[in-house]
């Protein structure tokens, strides 16, 4: 159970930070000099307009308030759980109750701050749809502190394009993204089994392209879940200054037929065009239900190339090319 934090918790909450802290070297916990908040950590938070929680067995805390220099946006912080209760499912209800109290205060924008040294806490942040984004912070404390900032949409479908930083934060869970379109029989040039390891290294390709322009990297979040992705390669050869390359448009599985497909596509278009590049192609296996989706949405069929492309059951199918012009 998670039940609103009081100041009467103030034992419970130096605690889980003191512990939480001493597992890193370097970390130096200084609770009057530093932390003296943490003695009315309810009031300091009602104060600035946001909630604290604890678990009922003082295991797990967190807090979220509304950022003043943003109307749309929430922070979360104060995310510290006992070493013993990690892995139990108690973080993600905890970050459960915080994100739906701040959507339900209309926020569309989630933020978070996490130290540079706490590499479990950026897998599981990245797991819950953040992503890295913006400037490492530096802080004025005893620590010598660096912390990332991580963000995500917290409320309807929102498509966005990530810069390198971001696309390395995500490449876990495009990974795993991958993997399960992969495991549906996807037409994304793996084949089932996709094990992890090469899942991964295929995303820190795509990093590293983003990085040097060669690439544009789209990812959609429904309702503060990352829902799906697509690529445009704008590498352009030197007699094709025009094209541009649809590539891996991947939709989870559990939201498909939600309109993340086609947000992802629109917004490919717009990108495109931002670009400079007002022709855009791509390949997909003839009889899915892809192909129907980019008949729809206004792309004509180029050509086909027969057997060319292996199914989920070994069987080769013909892939469809088609094309589109973008404004």
């Amino acid at each position: 159970m998670i039940r609103p934090g009081t100041d009467a918790d103030a034992p419970a909450f130096i605690r889980l930070v003191r512990e939480a802290w001493a597992e890193y070297p370097g970390v130096v916990f200084d609770l009057d000099g530093e932390l003296p908040e943490l003695r009315h950590l309810a009031s300091h938070f009602a104060g600035l307009g946001g909630m604290l929680w604890l678990s009922e067995d003082a295991r797990g805390m967190i807090a979220t308030r509304p950022l003043r220099d943003a109307d749309d946006a929430w922070e979360i912080c104060r995310v510290y759980l006992d070493k013993a209760a990690r892995g139990t499912g108690l973080a993600q209800r905890l970050l459960g109750v915080a994100e739906d109290h701040a959507r339900a205060q209309g926020a569309r924008r989630l933020v978070l701050w996490t130290d540079t040294r706490f590499l479990a806490a950026h897998a599981f942040y990245e797991k819950a749809g953040y992503l890295r984004q913006g400037a490492i912070r530096i802080l004025d404390d005893l620590s010598n502190s660096l912390e990332f900032r991580y963000s995500k949409p917290c409320a309807g479908l929102v498509v966005e394009a990530l810069d390198a930083a971001a696309a390395a934060s995500a490449e876990r869970p495009l990974a795993r993204l991958l993997a399960d379109c992969v495991a549906q029989g996807g037409s994304v040039s793996f084949r089932a089994p996709l094990d992890a390891a090469r899942a991964r290294q295929f995303w820190k390709g795509v990093t590293t392209e983003v990085a040097t322009g060669a690439r544009i990297l789209l990812v959609a979040w429904l309702d503060g879940a990352l829902a799906g992705t697509a690529q445009l390669h704008v590498a352009a050869q030197e007699n094709q200054p025009r094209r541009a390359e649809l590539e891996k448009l991947l939709v989870a599985p559990a939201v498909q037929r939600r309109g993340v497909a086609r947000a992802l596509l629109r917004r490919a278009a717009q990108a495109a065009a931002a670009w400079g590049r007002p022709l855009l192609t791509l390949d997909t296996r003839a009889g899915t239900a892809a192909e129907a989706l980019y008949r729809a949405e206004g792309w004509a069929e180029t050509g086909r190339i027969p057997r060319c492309e292996l199914d989920e059951t070994g069987v080769a199918r013909d892939v469809v090319l088609f094309h589109r012009e973008v404004a």
